[in-house]
Parts: C-alpha cells; sequence; structure tokens
C-alpha cells in the first residue's frame, strides 16, 4: 500500500510541475505580446510647421501604422523591380525573335530570288530541249507543253496567291514537275544519239591515218597524173604525211575482204562495211589484216609506205557504195559537221 501512495504523490507531483510550467510558458509569451502590442500601438506625433505663419499641422502615428507603410513601401518597390526585370526580359526576347525573323525574312528573299534564276534556267533549258528535239525529228509531246502540271509557260504566268510563299512552292513543285517528265524526250534523244553514233561507226566517216596526221596531196576527181603527166579520173583521195611507218586505220567497221599485193596498188586492203560501203587503202608499206577478219573503226590495219605506182610515201583511199565510187572527203567530214551543229 505504501508503494502505491508513493507512485501517486509522484504522478500528482509531475503533473503540477507541467501545469507550473505551462503557466510559466503562456505568461512569458502573454508578456512578449503585451509589450509588443504596448510598442506597436505606442503614439508619435509628427508637426509640420510651415515657414509662414500659417496654421502647424499636427500627424499622430503609431508604429504599427509606420511599419504597415513601411511594408507597403517596400511591397510597391519589390513590385516595381520585379516587373521592370521582367519586362527587360520579355524585351531581350522580343528583340531576339525580332532578329530571328528578320534574318529568315532574308533567307526567304534569297530563297525567291534563286527559285526565279532557277525557273528562268529552266526556261532555257526547254527551250534548248525543244530545238534539239526539233532537228533531230522528235515531236515536242505533252511532257513538254501539253501538260498543265508541267509547262514551264504556265509555271512563269503563275498568279500571285495571298501567300507569297505558296506560290514559290508551288513553283518548285511544278518544276520538279517538268523535270520528272522531261526526262522521257531526253532518253529518247539518248536514243537518237546512241543510234547515230552507232551509224558513225558503220559508215567511213573518220580520217584514215591515226591522230589526223597528214594532208591531201590530191583530191578526187580529174587531176594530172603525177607519172604519166596526163589528165585522168583520181578514183580516191591521196594522204601525205611526209614519212613511211604511220599508221592507217580502219574508218568503220567491217570486215577485210581484200589483203594483198599489186603492181598498181601496191599493198592494198578492202574492207566491206554495212549498208554497201566499201573503203580501199593502197601503197601502204605493210598491211596487219588478213581477208575475213572483223575490224573495228579506228582500228590500225596498215602503214604509210610507197608500193606500186607511187611517187613517195602517202595513202591512196577510195570509198565505194556498191560498185560506184564517191568522193572520201565528203564522209570524213561529217563526224565534224555534226560536231559543229552540236555547238
Amino acid at each position: 500500500m505504501a508503494s502505491v501512495h508513493e507512485y501517486k504523490r509522484l504522478e500528482n507531483k509531475f503533473v503540477q510541475r507541467v501545469k507550473n510550467d505551462a503557466k510559466g510558458v503562456v505568461r512569458f509569451f502573454s508578456d512578449i505580446l503585451h509589450t509588443l502590442g504596448r510598442f506597436l500601438t505606442r503614439r508619435y506625433t509628427l508637426v509640420f510647421v510651415p515657414h509662414s505663419e500659417k496654421k502647424v499641422y499636427n500627424l499622430h502615428v503609431t508604429v504599427l501604422s509606420i511599419c504597415c507603410f513601411l511594408l507597403v513601401v517596400v511591397g510597391i518597390l519589390g513590385a516595381f523591380f520585379y516587373y521592370s526585370a521582367s519586362h527587360g526580359g520579355t524585351m531581350y526576347a522580343m528583340a531576339d525573335k525580332d532578329g530571328r525573323l528578320r534574318q529568315t525574312q532574308a533567307s526567304l528573299d534569297q530563297f525567291r530570288d534563286e527559285a526565279n534564276l532557277l525557273i528562268r534556267e529552266a526556261r532555257n533549258f526547254e527551250n534548248a530541249l525543244s530545238q534539239a528535239l526539233s532537228s533531230l525529228g522528235i515531236g515536242n509531246n505533252s511532257t513538254l507543253s501539253g501538260n498543265t502540271s508541267g509547262d514551264l509557260n504556265q509555271l512563269l504566268n503563275i498568279r500571285e496567291t495571298p501567300d507569297s510563299n505558296i506560290r514559290e512552292i508551288d513553283d518548285i513543285r511544278k518544276l520538279t514537275s517538268f523535270l520528272s517528265q522531261a526526262v522521257v524526250p531526253i532518253q529518247e534523244l539518248e536514243k537518237v544519239l546512241m543510234s547515230q553514233s552507232a551509224l558513225l561507226t558503220e559508215i567511213p566517216s573518220i580520217w584514215p591515218v591515226r591522230n589526223g596526221l597528214g594532208f591531201i596531196s590530191m583530191f578526187f576527181g580529174q587531176n594530172i597524173h603525177p607519172i604519166h603527166g596526163q589528165y585522168y579520173i583520181h578514183r580516191g583521195i591521196d594522204i601525205a604525211t611526209g614519212r613511211f611507218g604511220d599508221p592507217i586505220v580502219a574508218t568503220a567497221d567491217g570486215t577485210v575482204v581484200t589483203a594483198e599485193f599489186s603492181y598498181d596498188y601496191g599493198n592494198y586492203v578492202i574492207i566491206r562495211h554495212k549498208h554497201g560501203y566499201y573503203t580501199r587503202y593502197a601503197h601502204l608499206l605493210s598491211y596487219s589484216v588478213q581477208a575475213g577478219q572483223r575490224v573495228q573503226q579506228n582500228e590500225v590495219i596498215g602503214h604509210i609506205g610507197s608500193t606500186g605506182i607511187s611517187t613517195g610515201p602517202h595513202l591512196h583511199y577510195e570509198v565505194h557504195i556498191g560498185s560506184d565510187v564517191v568522193d572520201p572527203y565528203r564522209y570524213i567530214s561529217i563526224r565534224s559537221s555534226l560536231a559543229r551543229q552540236g555547238r
């Protein structure tokens, strides 16, 4: 029983101490608040004395009102500086965006200039292509002028749209369509050129001496014979280089039908070509082909000499169509004249 009473006594003592401590804390804070209240409610008088003899003004203020006034001033100043900084950042961002906008506008103007230049060059290309196709007998089909989506004439006369950017984009799209459709006539042109190039290898159309050496010392037709001194019909052309051994080439693809020696022609070679053409190469120092052999244009078949009835090193060159003898010089000029037309 004694221990129970002891516990009760200690418990009551602890509770009493807690109550006393709580009262002390409450009293402490109450004193602080009371002191603060008295400080904030302390009154001051501001006297405004004019230099004239007018009435003196008294302004009664408390510490609390002064603190509130200072808080308001600090808030206003803080808000001013905050919005000033925010406005400065906004102005900087707007200036940066304006600079980028000007740069973008300059790039767009440059793009428009380049697009217009591209379109003008495309028109020149269309005209040149049309002339080339006409000269080769290929009609100007719808891919160039009949299709509205690919016709440059309509492209260059396009109306201005409300959004000028759309106009340039539409121009580029139409130009792309035109170029994609221009592939067809260009392929036709390539086929014509390839067939023409193949034809030029099948007919005697190049100079018969390698690297274009030599000059024509006697033309085709009526001439004075260099040995007999009488007029006669020269059945070919004589090409002289002034020396022995210069290589002679086949002037077209063909098959060697004769490679032998005769009293008048000396060492000579005859080649049969397509379309009824034959070529003869005479007075050779030597020949490097034989009958039945296939040769290609510009392939060496012999070398310049002075065998047979000859007064010096030269090549006697003939072109035959069937049984008719024609002027070889007219065929030698074919390739060069086509090159001049191409320019």
